[in-house]
């Protein structure tokens, strides 16, 4: 059992504060943020501000409707992510492209295309045995990645509707294939090559300031993955590679009618029959990409929301238990102590608290659950243990400012009277609440430092429009805002 007033040393080794932005949401050139210059300028930002801990969404590649939490690769970065300007550095693209307009993706995929022509032909031999070594080090994912993405741009299909010797993966037909899409493939890994050295740079500037990266990992797969694809085995799907049940949560704070998230689940006993695999791979990948890691949904590693393929609902489904122990013992054993941050929101049974406890996995706690009027309610700020991360909201919530906006005046009279009154206006009252908790890690998304009303929001759960394309200004920055960062930071001892 693990001791409350003891935090664990990885990741949680003394009082911090962090900012939750996702790196879509920096400004600059190109049609989201990227890997680029704005993203050291951020770290530099932090830094000055006196905060140590940068959190962002999962950074894979994503699908239509662009959620991160739906990616086609559990360890592939999004190519929306890698910036144009270190290879026009490097000589391998001559000048930028124009990346403005609703085609600004396409532009930019054609620019990553010129950017490896000018690699192939003007890069340094050691930048060529750097990207042979890369390939070689990620060959437990890249080789299926790289496969799977140049076969879904060529039969422009999810790949349960492709040829049922590529669906079924018949040995020679993939053979074929890696002859006939080599060059795509060999681009595909390019692509990922780049990621994967921009990445290290940021994360190597971010350490080198005193920052720690803090990732998120969700629990479940997209169905239309390259991990999916090539280990049915491992989720519960029929023969034709539908999904036979899939996941999601019952009726909740977001949503009256649960959520169905539609991702096939696990096949629980046969990922233990091969030692969790699946799982080894996955967390030895987040912890090359993040100095902590946030797992979504830990609910569904005690038990998990099983809702029949065919339900339109999600209120229509069973909890199903899980392997969660049986999981966190084999990775404990691979990894030691790990950093791992265990998304527990909602209604948690006394099953997911003993799990969480168990494996020494600080829980989450968010400010802006905490005010029904319920002194039990584990969410005000006098419940939160030292051992979990404090949120005024997370990218699921309204902004701080337009949650309090949009309260009914009884509940606004009683946040205020919780908060002291206060003179100050939101959301800084509860920036100041989430500093003062007794939680190791106090986490303020960017739009609360920044004192953003409720249009600023990044998601609406249970929506598929208009979510995910937030991105701030340093217009927004006031000059004073880092020496009252610092100060608030040093106030309250992080």
């Amino acid at each position: 059992m693990l001791n409350d007033e003891k935090p664990p040393a990885d990741c949680m080794d003394r009082r911090r504060v962090g900012v939750l932005l996702h790196l879509t949401s920096l400004p600059g050139f190109g049609p989201c943020g990227s890997l680029g210059p704005e993203a050291h300028n951020f770290t530099a930002f932090l830094a000055d501000c006196g905060i140590s801990v940068w959190q962002m969404l999962p950074v894979g590649p994503t699908q239509m409707g662009g959620s991160p939490y739906q990616t086609s690769s559990v360890h592939a970065g999004s190519p929306r992510l890698i910036a144009l300007e270190y290879m026009r550095d490097r000589g391998w693209l001559d000048g930028l492209p124009e990346l403005t307009g609703g085609d600004a993706d396409a532009v930019k995929s054609s620019a990553l295309r010129r950017a490896w022509d000018g690699f192939r032909r003007r890069a340094e031999p050691s930048d060529h045995h750097a990207l042979e070594a890369f390939a070689e080090e990620n060959a437990y994912w890249l080789r299926d990645y790289g496969l799977f993405r140049a076969l879904h741009e060529e039969q422009q299909s999810c790949w349960w509707a492709w040829p049922l010797p590529l669906r079924h993966r018949d040995p020679s037909a993939l053979d074929k294939a890696r002859g006939r899409l080599a060059r795509d493939i060999d681009y595909i890994v390019f692509e990922q090559f780049q990621f994967f050295a921009q990445w290290q740079a940021l994360r190597d500037h971010a350490n080198g300031l005193g920052i720690k990266l803090f990732g998120d990992m969700p629990i479940f797969v997209a169905h239309d993955s390259a991990e999916v694809w090539a280990h049915p085995e491992d989720f519960e799907l029929e023969p034709d590679g539908s999904p036979r049940v899939v996941a999601g949560v019952p009726p909740d704070y977001f949503s009256a009618t649960g959520q169905r998230w539609g991702n096939p689940l696990y096949r629980w006993e046969q990922m233990q029959a091969d030692g969790f695999r699946f799982w080894l791979d996955r967390v030895r990948t987040q912890m090359r990409l993040f100095d902590m890691v946030r797992i979504d949904h830990f609910r569904g590693f005690e038990s998990h929301w099983e809702i029949p393929a065919q339900e339109e609902f999600a209120i229509n489904g069973r909890w199903v238990k899980a392997l969660g122990d049986e999981l966190f013992e084999r990775l404990h054993q691979r990894f030691g102590r790990l950093p791992l941050i265990a998304e527990d929101l909602g209604v948690i049974t006394e099953e997911v608290e003993a799990l969480r406890r168990k494996y020494r996995l600080p829980g989450m706690k968010v400010l802006q659950f905490a005010f029904s009027g319920d002194p039990d309610n584990p969410y005000l700020p006098f419940h939160h243990d030292r051992d979990s991360v404090v949120y005024t909201g997370t990218h699921d919530n309204d902004t701080s400012l337009g949650w309090y906006e949009s309260l009914d005046e009884g509940t606004r009279a009683y946040v205020d009277a919780y908060l002291g009154y206060p003179g100050e206006p939101m959301p800084w009252p509860l920036v100041r609440c989430a500093l003062a908790s007794r939680a190791h890690l106090a986490i303020l998304p960017m739009q609360d430092v920044l004192g953003l009303g409720g249009t600023h929001r990044m998601n609406v759960p249970g929506t598929a429009e208009g979510n995910w394309t937030w991105r701030f200004e340093w217009g927004q920055v006031d000059e004073e805002l880092p020496g009252k960062l610092r100060e608030m930071i040093r106030l309250y001892a992080r």
